[in-house]
C-alpha cells in the first residue's frame, strides 16, 4: 500500500459479527466518525489520511485511521477484501497488540477475532458496581471470585473444548472461569459458536449432546478432512463467518442503529441459522422465552422459503400471527429484510382477517358485523339475564361453546351428546348437555337477529370451507392418478377460485395463541409436503384461553420441535425476575406435552427490577410519574407503563399529562401518536419492547382479578387456566423491558410478586 490516493477498484469492506456491538456502544461523535470512514474506505483505502498500516507481529491485521484518538482494526483477507473486526483507541492497540488474537476456527470453518486482553479485564478481573450508586440503578454485583472456587469446565480438557468448536485463544481463560457471572460475561465477547457451546455444558446438557446438537450441524471437518479446513484459505472462511459486505451506507447505519432488529437482519446466531435452512419432512415448531429471536427466525424463514422458490406473480408463502398490530410489524420487518422482491412473494395477514376473507368469497353477501370474545361474553349475560336463567353464569357457557361446541364442529344435539370434554373441568350430566345445547341454539338465533357473528364463529366457518376445499383437491388429484392424466384443468372450487392449495409454505409466529378452528383451516390451505408449516411460539406468553393439542389438528410436530434458549433482549435480572413469576405453574407444548424454560438465560447485565408500594392508586400514580422523570436520560418513546385494565390506563395518562409528560395510549390500532411515553393494558404489549418499562396496579385483586377466585370451588381447572393466563400476562409484561423494570401496587401485592421478595401488608 503506497498511500497514492489513486483509487481502488473492487474493494469489499465486511463487518464481522459483534463488531457492531462494540461500535454502538462508543460515544455518538465516534460512531459518526466510523460511518465517515467506513463510507471513504470502501472508496478508497490507500487514501493517505486513514495511514493504513500492518501492525507489527501480525500477518493479516491492519490499522486504519477513524479520526485523532480511534483506529479501525481491519483483517486484509485477499488484495482488496477487507473485513472490519474491531474499532478501538489508538493507545490500546498499541499497547496490546500481542493480546490481538484472530484465526480460522478448525472445527467451525470461520473467521474468528477475540482482544484477549478486554476480555481478562472485564470478564475475570471485573469489580462490583459503585456502592453509591442508587439502588434503583445499581447493577447486581458479580458473584466474587475466589482462589479456591472450582473452575466451572473442569471435567473437560482443553482438546474436548477446542473439539466442539470453542475459539482455542479463549480456551485457557474458559478453563479459569468459576462463576457464572463470568461466563456470561465471556459468552458477550466470544464468537457465537463458542457461546452457545459453553453456555449448553454449563446447563448440564451431556458433551456427546452438544456435540450432535451444536457442533456437528455446523461442523467443516467432513467436508475439509480430518484435519479441518486450511489455516490459510481465509476467501473460503469468510463465506462461514458472521460477516456481512457493507454496500453502502445505509447498510452499516441500519445494523447499529436499529436495535437488535437491524443486526439480526444479517447476523444469525448458528443454531438460528440452523432452524431457517434446514429441510424439515413436515411442520415444525420453533420455541424459545421471550427475546431469543423467535420472530426473527420466522421472518429469515419467509425471506428463505421465497428464495427457493421459482420466479412468479403469485404468493405461494403465508405469514401469519394472531392480530393486526403484529402483522403490520411482521410486514415492516419482512421488508426490511427482504426489500420489496421479497414482499411481493408473500401473503401476510392475521388469521381473524384470513378466515374473513375465506367466509366472504363464498358468501359474498353477508353483512353481519364481527364481534370480539368481550363483546360475545356480554351477549350470553344478558341472554341469560333475559331467560332469568340462574344455574349457568355466562363465563362457563361462552367457555363451552367457543372450545367445545365451536372448537370441535358440533352441529347436532346428537353430536353435543357424544363429543369429548377434555380439559374442560367442570363435568356435567346427560341433562345438562341438553340444557346446554338448547341455550346454545339460542344464544346463534341472538346472534343471527341481531346481524353479528364472532371472529371463533367465522374461523370455524373458514376452517370447514377449506376442508371441504382440501377433500375436493385431493378427490381430483386421485381422479386423475387412476385415469392416468390431468382432468378438467378448469375445474373450481366452491369458493370460486381455482381449485389448488392457497398456499405452499405457511409461517405462524405467536403460535399459541391461535385457536382450534385456526389451526384446522391453516392446515387445510396448505399440502402435506416438507416445509409446509412453520410455527415459533412460547406457551408462556399465551394471553388467550386457546388449549390446542395440534397433533388433534392434523399438524403433527412431534420429532420436529427445536427451542432457542439465549435471550438477547432482556437483562438477566429482569430474566430472573420474570421467570419467578411463573413459578408452580405448568405449561404445554402444544402438542399434550409439558413445556418449560430451562436453559433459558441472557447475557447482559442491568439493575434489578424495581418493587415500590404505595398505599392509595392516587399515591401510586404519584410514583409511576416520579420514576419517569428520573428516567430522563433515554427518550419518552423508549419508556413504556403498562396496566391492567384501561380504565387505570387512563388515568395514568391523565397524571403524566398534568406533570407536562407527554403520553401516548396504546389501543387496537397501535400507539395514538410517536411521541411521549406508550401507556396501555398488558394485553396491548403483545409483541413490544422498550428499554425500559413500568408495571402499575400489581395488586391483589387487579393480578389476578378478584372474579377468578370464584372458580375456585365450582370449576378448579377453569380456576388454574385464569390463574396461569394472569401469570402469562405478567409475563409478557415484565419481558418487554430491555434495559429497566419497575413494579409499583397499592395496597395488598399480587400473589404473584411473592416470589420476588415483595411484602404482603397482611403478614
Amino acid at each position: 500500500m503506497t498511500g497514492t490516493g489513486t483509487p481502488t477498484k473492487g474493494v469489499t469492506l465486511r463487518l464481522l459479527d459483534k463488531a457492531d456491538k462494540e461500535i454502538v456502544k462508543l460515544d455518538r461523535a465516534i460512531v459518526g466518525a466510523v460511518y465517515k470512514f467506513q463510507h471513504e474506505f470502501r472508496k478508497n483505502p490507500d487514501a493517505g489520511g486513514f495511514d493504513l498500516k500492518q501492525l507489527k507481529g501480525h500477518e493479516r491485521l491492519w490499522s486504519a485511521r477513524v479520526n485523532r484518538e480511534y483506529r479501525a482494526l481491519l483483517l486484509r483477507l485477499d488484495g482488496d477484501d477487507w473485513l472490519l473486526v474491531s474499532v478501538k483507541h489508538r493507545g490500546h492497540v498499541h499497547r496490546n497488540l500481542d493480546r490481538l488474537a484472530y484465526g480460522i476456527n478448525q472445527v467451525t470453518g470461520a473467521i474468528e477475532y477475540v482482544d484477549l486482553q478486554v476480555v481478562e479485564e472485564d470478564v475475570l478481573r471485573r469489580s462490583a458496581p459503585a456502592a453509591s450508586a442508587p439502588p434503583s440503578i445499581r447493577p447486581d454485583a458479580p458473584a466474587a471470585r475466589t482462589e479456591d472456587a472450582a473452575p466451572l469446565f473442569a471435567r473437560f480438557s482443553a482438546r474436548q473444548l477446542a473439539d466442539l468448536g470453542v475459539a482455542e485463544p479463549l480456551i485457557p481463560i474458559v478453563l479459569k472461569l468459576t462463576t457464572d457471572d463470568e461466563l456470561l460475561g465471556l459468552a458477550e465477547y466470544a464468537p457465537r459458536h463458542t457461546g452457545e457451546v459453553l453456555l449448553r455444558l454449563r446447563d448440564g446438557i451431556p458433551y456427546e449432546l452438544v456435540q450432535e446438537q451444536v457442533t456437528a450441524p455446523v461442523s467443516v471437518k467432513s467436508d475439509e478432512g480430518p484435519d479441518g479446513p486450511p489455516a490459510d484459505d481465509w476467501q473460503a472462511a469468510v463465506d462461514r463467518s458472521g460477516a456481512v459486505v457493507i454496500t453502502d451506507d445505509a447498510s452499516l447505519r441500519s445494523i447499529i442503529e436499529e436495535s437488535d432488529f437491524g443486526r439480526w437482519k444479517v447476523f444469525l446466531h448458528p443454531t438460528q441459522e440452523k432452524l431457517v435452512h434446514r429441510t424439515y419432512s413436515g411442520p415444525t415448531r420453533v420455541g424459545g422465552g421471550p427475546g431469543t429471536g423467535k420472530t426473527i427466525v420466522a421472518l429469515h424463514r419467509v425471506k428463505h422459503l421465497v428464495d427457493q422458490l421459482p420466479p412468479g406473480h403469485t404468493k405461494p408463502v403465508l405469514l401469519t400471527t394472531f392480530n393486526k398490530n403484529l402483522a403490520a410489524d411482521l410486514r415492516t420487518r419482512l421488508m426490511s429484510l427482504g426489500g420489496p422482491e421479497t414482499l411481493a412473494r408473500v401473503d401476510i395477514t392475521h388469521v381473524d382477517q384470513l378466515a374473513t376473507r375465506v367466509v366472504s368469497e363464498s358468501d359474498p353477501g353477508n353483512s353481519k358485523r364481527r364481534i370480539d370474545d368481550t363483546q360475545a361474553l356480554r351477549e350470553w349475560r344478558q341472554l341469560l339475564v333475559e331467560a332469568g336463567d340462574n344455574r349457568w353464569d355466562a363465563e362457563f357457557l361462552s367457555d363451552e361453546w367457543n372450545q367445545v361446541i365451536l372448537g370441535q364442529a358440533v352441529a347436532s344435539r346428537v353430536d353435543y351428546f357424544k363429543v369429548r370434554r377434555a380439559g374442560r373441568g367442570r363435568s356435567i350430566t346427560r341433562a345438562d348437555r341438553a340444557e346446554v345445547w338448547q341455550l346454545a341454539e339460542r344464544f346463534t338465533q341472538r346472534l343471527d337477529v341481531k346481524g353479528l357473528e364472532t371472529h371463533r364463529q367465522v374461523a370455524e366457518r373458514a376452517a370447514q370451507l377449506e376442508i371441504a376445499r382440501k377433500h375436493k383437491i385431493e378427490e381430483r388429484r386421485r381422479d386423475e392418478e387412476e385415469r392416468g392424466g390431468p382432468g378438467n384443468i378448469h375445474a373450481e372450487s366452491g369458493t370460486g377460485a381455482w381449485l389448488r392449495y392457497r398456499y405452499r409454505h405457511i409461517v405462524v409466529d405467536e403460535a399459541q395463541d391461535l385457536s382450534p378452528a385456526h389451526w384446522k383451516m391453516l392446515r387445510a390451505m396448505a399440502p402435506q409436503e416438507p416445509n409446509d408449516l412453520f410455527l415459533v411460539g412460547d406457551t408462556h406468553q399465551r394471553i388467550y384461553d386457546n388449549q390446542v393439542t395440534l397433533g388433534s389438528l392434523g399438524v403433527h410436530i412431534r420429532g420436529r420441535s427445536s427451542k432457542l434458549t439465549l435471550s438477547y433482549r432482556t437483562t438477566r435480572e429482569i430474566l430472573k425476575s420474570a421467570i419467578h413469576l411463573l413459578d408452580g405453574t405448568e405449561y404445554d407444548d402444544l402438542d399434550g406435552e409439558t413445556d418449560d424454560l430451562a436453559g433459558y438465560r441472557s447475557v447482559l447485565h442491568g439493575p434489578r427490577p424495581l418493587l415500590r408500594r404505595a398505599e392509595s392508586w392516587e399515591q401510586e400514580l404519584d410514583l409511576v410519574a416520579d420514576q419517569v422523570q428520573a428516567w430522563h436520560d433515554v427518550a419518552r418513546e423508549s419508556v413504556a407503563i403498562c396496566v391492567p385494565t384501561n380504565d387505570m390506563a387512563d388515568d395514568v395518562v391523565a397524571r403524566l399529562a398534568k406533570r407536562g409528560i407527554m403520553s401516548a395510549k396504546i389501543t387496537g390500532d397501535g400507539p395514538r401518536r410517536d411521541e411521549g411515553v406508550h401507556v396501555g393494558t398488558m394485553y396491548r404489549f403483545k409483541g413490544l419492547e422498550y428499554r425500559r418499562m413500568i408495571i402499575a396496579g400489581v395488586s391483589e385483586g387487579k393480578v389476578p382479578r378478584s372474579s377468578v377466585d370464584a372458580w375456585a370451588q365450582s370449576d378448579r381447572t377453569r380456576h388454574q387456566r385464569e390463574l396461569q393466563r394472569a401469570r402469562s400476562l405478567l409475563f409478557v409484561a415484565a419481558t418487554r423491558a430491555r434495559d429497566a423494570l419497575a413494579i409499583t401496587w397499592n395496597g395488598e401485592p399480587s400473589r404473584f410478586l411473592r416470589p420476588l421478595g415483595a411484602p404482603s401488608t397482611c403478614a
